[in-house]
């Protein structure tokens, strides 16, 4: 299976071509430098992002909060954590980077406030 990348670790933005069996890499070309041997990589092998939205608010109708996974979230698992935090409702006062749902979807991952409300 063949997969082009588009580098975004750097402003190059190479043209990564990464051969494999849908897990493992067995040819990776177009990259110019070792984060991007790293990042072609680990984005054919098992792609991850941040995922960066917004809550809730209790008593704040029409207010939300921004909300951000403390770490990168497995690409297949984005729309079920976008289900769990479309029903998430927070309680004020919140500080930058307490957590809003913790272990979502049972990834590890905590949903952290991006700002301090209240």
């Amino acid at each position: 299976m063949k997969k082009e990348i588009i580098c975004t670790v750097c402003p190059r933005g190479c043209h990564i071509q990464v051969e494999g069996d849908g897990k493992n890499v067995q040819k990776i070309e177009g990259y110019a430098c070792k984060r991007g041997l790293e990042y072609g990589t680990a984005e054919y092998s098992h792609p991850v992002r941040i995922l960066t939205t917004t809550v809730k608010i209790d008593g704040a109708e029409g207010d939300l909060l921004p909300v951000r996974s403390a770490q990168p979230i497995p690409k297949e698992k984005l729309f079920e954590c976008m289900e769990v935090i479309r029903n998430t409702v927070v309680k004020l006062p919140i500080k930058r980077y307490d957590v809003a749902v913790s272990d979502i979807c049972g990834t590890g991952i905590d949903i952290v406030a991006t700002k301090t409300v209240g």
